[in-house]
């Protein structure tokens, strides 16, 4: 079993990044996962970079992933890691 890179903490989601989710039929797990694997592929570099400092400076993780229509939505794991909340970015 593979330790995961750093602890989520209770995961949220808001209800537009639930009903965007659902319509589409993206599992809200499935953002975690890549979250978790550290899957910031289609983030800028310097964003990317920022994650890689975080998981050994304890700041804030953030991940952006675009779903089937184009809709952006959000990953973070805060700080302290007491939370990962899924969010569109318009609820910010």
């Amino acid at each position: 079993m593979t330790q995961q890179p750093f602890l989520l903490g209770r995961t949220l989601a808001t209800p537009g990044a639930l009903e965007t989710l659902e319509a589409l039929g993206v599992k809200p797990s499935t953002l975690l996962d890549r979250h978790l694997a550290c899957d910031w592929s289609v983030m800028e570099p310097e964003d990317q970079e920022s994650n890689r400092h975080a998981l050994t400076n304890g700041s804030r993780i953030f991940s952006s992933y675009r779903l089937s229509d184009g809709v952006r939505i959000w990953v973070l794991t805060e700080a302290d890691r007491s939370c990962a909340p899924i969010l569109l970015p318009s609820e910010y």
